[in-house]
């Protein structure tokens, strides 16, 4: 039976409403205009259109996957931040809108000539940074091998492939060189957090970046014992942190001898972004 794409809308937001409740309507609306191909904001004047037997089997099966908890994203694969579509995958932490706050703070310096980003993922902040820095030269290390094809594969679509190159380090591992801007969204939750962490998060992310266990303050420690071999004399360094992790991370970095370290919150006025610049302390 051909039916309109509102009837079977209308269908597949009462099974998901009944398993994941609130944002029911929103996902269904989201999965059905990527299955028709429009945008989003287009949908409502595309319901009318009959859709074929097999385009309602596609829908049907993509709201099963979503009320099992599976995030939009790894079913569209992508995830909007900053001005473009990531590719994303269960290999890659989701691109948050919170970590837009780092990007935003990198451009109120000088322009670098060359960028690092330790713990890459998706590539989202380096290649968004790559995008505004169209002079620059970029380089992102992952632990992950299939992190690191996802974050080549947004190089590609992006066109910034002759300027990042990507290599399997953990942290500075095998870098060479030092960098005008140093960048990092690094595993922050803590042990206990992850125990209270959404399902469509700590079920379906990798954990190897999300938590490095115990207080959620390694990689903050190990990168800031080796950052200062890597930091161009004028060079910046920008990380994320967990919301209640502001003072610890300045203190990190502080007792590690840097001379100048700022605390920045995001647009919901949270504790998100550590900056570090300057020489160390004599």
């Amino acid at each position: 039976m051909i039916q309109t794409a509102s009837m079977v809308l209308r269908n597949g937001t009462r099974l998901l409403s009944a398993a994941i409740g609130d944002g029911a309507s929103r996902d269904a609306r989201i999965l059905m205009a990527h299955m028709m191909g429009v945008e989003t904001d287009r949908l409502t004047v595309e319901l009318s259109r009959m859709i074929t037997p097999t385009q309602v089997s596609q829908f049907e099966h993509m709201i099963k996957r979503r009320a099992m908890s599976e995030p939009i994203s790894h079913i569209t694969g992508k995830r909007a931040f900053w001005k473009h579509d990531f590719k994303v995958s269960a290999d890659v932490l989701d691109p948050r809108p919170e970590t837009e706050t780092l990007v935003e703070l990198a451009l109120t310096g000088a322009a670098p000539e060359t960028i690092l980003d330790l713990g890459t993922g998706s590539g989202c902040i380096l290649l968004s940074l790559l995008g505004e820095f169209p002079d620059a030269q970029g380089v992102g290390t992952d632990l992950s091998d299939a992190a690191l094809q996802v974050a080549h594969q947004n190089a590609v679509r992006l066109n910034l492939s002759n300027r990042v190159t990507f290599q399997t380090a953990n942290w500075f591992d095998g870098v060479a060189g030092r960098f005008n801007l140093i960048v990092s969204n690094p595993p922050y939750i803590t042990a206990k957090e992850m125990e209270s962490l959404s399902t469509d998060v700590r079920d379906f992310e990798p954990h190897l970046a999300l938590t490095p266990g115990g207080d959620g303050l390694a990689a903050y420690r190990s990168i800031a014992s080796e950052l200062a071999g890597f930091m161009a004399p004028d060079g910046r360094a920008l990380f994320e942190i967990g919301y209640l992790q502001g003072k610890d991370v300045v203190d990190i970095f502080s007792a590690a001898g840097f001379g100048a370290v700022s605390l920045h919150k995001d647009l919901g006025g949270q504790d998100r972004v550590v900056a570090v610049s300057g020489p160390k302390n004599r």
